[in-house]
């Protein structure tokens, strides 16, 4: 039994060192690997509305702030699944106290109450534990 696993650990290094030598196919993602997806997503786009949603917790600014551009978004599944997003987060003209639904709230207009964050968002969800843990979020202007 123990030789028959040292052989397959062998045949395994052996093709993973192949495949690293034939260098990787621009089309093809290796399991496990981050790889594009859309900013349709369903998945990335409650990642992103829970980010929102942290973002005005955490700020102490009398406007809301929503998503208004999404420029990078992976997915990565590893014991789970982790988003790795590069966004932008713009003030609204909704304010914190009137409770307001982020989907009718307007971007401010170009002036002084114009304000936009470029953001780094990293989350790892594990949807058969129910769990979601925000990594990373990173935000400046």
């Amino acid at each position: 039994m123990r030789a028959k696993t040292l052989l397959l650990l062998l045949l395994l290094a052996v093709l993973a060192e192949r495949q690293l030598a034939a260098g990787s196919h621009p089309d093809r993602s290796m399991p496990g690997s981050p790889h594009n997806i859309s900013t349709d997503d369903r998945g990335l786009q409650q990642v992103v509305l829970t980010a929102a949603y942290s973002f005005n917790n955490q700020s102490n600014d009398a406007f809301l702030f929503k998503p208004s551009a999404i420029h990078r978004a992976q997915r990565q599944i590893v014991k789970g699944i982790r988003y790795v997003v590069d966004l932008n987060i713009s003030r609204t003209v909704c304010r914190k106290r009137d409770n307001s639904d982020l989907s009718r709230c307007e971007f401010q207009p170009a002036g002084r109450l114009h304000q936009t964050f470029r953001c780094h968002l990293e989350v790892w969800e594990i949807p058969w534990k129910h769990q979601s843990r925000m990594e990373e979020f990173l935000c400046k202007t």
